[in-house]
């Protein structure tokens, strides 16, 4: 895609080099953090959320829930319902939620964010988030959902990663746009793999750098309050150097 495993891997590295608490984690299944990483680093934990064990896991736990109390034809219904694909969506949240949970002691890097798709199902009816609050609120408690941390921006910082092309651009404005539905406002973009930013002396090259342009000035005109630039590289970023050194690449741009 457009680089997200890559360049979550480079903040946690980086800000594990500087000493602090990180734990990198991913749903992606095509995501190789083991591969990209290719070492350990003192005060980094890397970690997966396997989809389809945390939909088995949610699915069970419903049905023992819920299930329970219903007749053969009420339960049917709850499995045919608990094989939507919104039950993927919420049950990788959820173990989302339970990582979010350690952001108190230690920078937490997702490289893949809950869609605005699931922040809306689970913030829309509330169900999830309203459930929470209610036995908390029982107990006289101070407390603090997933959803609100997601919400704080002292406590979450999004990152939207995206190309200087106009579909990979448009994808993140979209995603961008269920955010803010869901009260979530993105800190700042990242616009990757860039060939203007790498400044290149072929003609081609150049031609496809003045195309960028047009996509870079969109987003900072249109979408972005602040966005960086990572210029194309000659190698990939695999292994911790090359990941500190891709962390620095990172050209400021507004």
């Amino acid at each position: 895609g457009v680089g997200k495993t890559t360049l979550a891997a480079a903040v946690a590295v980086e800000l594990a080099r500087r000493g602090l608490p990180v734990h990198l984690t991913t749903s992606d299944p095509a995501a190789h953090l083991s591969e990209t990483l290719h070492g350990s680093l003192e005060h980094l934990k890397v970690s997966r959320i396997d989809p389809h064990a945390e939909t088995e896991r949610y699915r069970r736990e419903i049905l023992a829930a819920k299930g329970a109390k219903l007749d053969v034809a009420g339960r049917a219904l709850l499995e045919e319902d608990l094989r939507s694909p919104c039950t993927e969506e919420i049950a990788v949240f959820q173990a989302f939620s339970r990582i979010i949970r350690e952001a108190g002691e230690s920078f937490v890097v997702m490289d893949t964010a809950p869609t605005g798709h699931t922040l809306l199902l689970l913030d829309a009816t509330g169900a999830y988030h309203r459930e929470v609050a209610r036995q908390l609120d029982a107990k006289g408690a101070h407390y603090t959902t997933p959803m609100m941390q997601l919400q704080d921006p002292r406590q979450t910082k999004v990152l939207l990663v995206t190309l200087a092309e106009t579909t990979p651009a448009l994808e993140a404005a979209g995603l961008q746009a269920d955010l803010l539905r869901a009260g979530i406002e993105p800190w700042a973009w990242i616009i990757n793999n860039s060939v203007a930013a790498a400044r290149p002396h072929s003609p081609l090259l150049r031609q496809r750098a003045r195309n960028e342009i047009r996509e870079i000035d969109a987003v900072a005109a249109t979408h972005a309050r602040r966005y960086a630039i990572v210029p194309l590289l000659k190698e990939e970023p695999v292994g911790v150097p090359r990941l500190l050194e891709l962390a620095g690449h990172a050209v400021e741009a507004a």
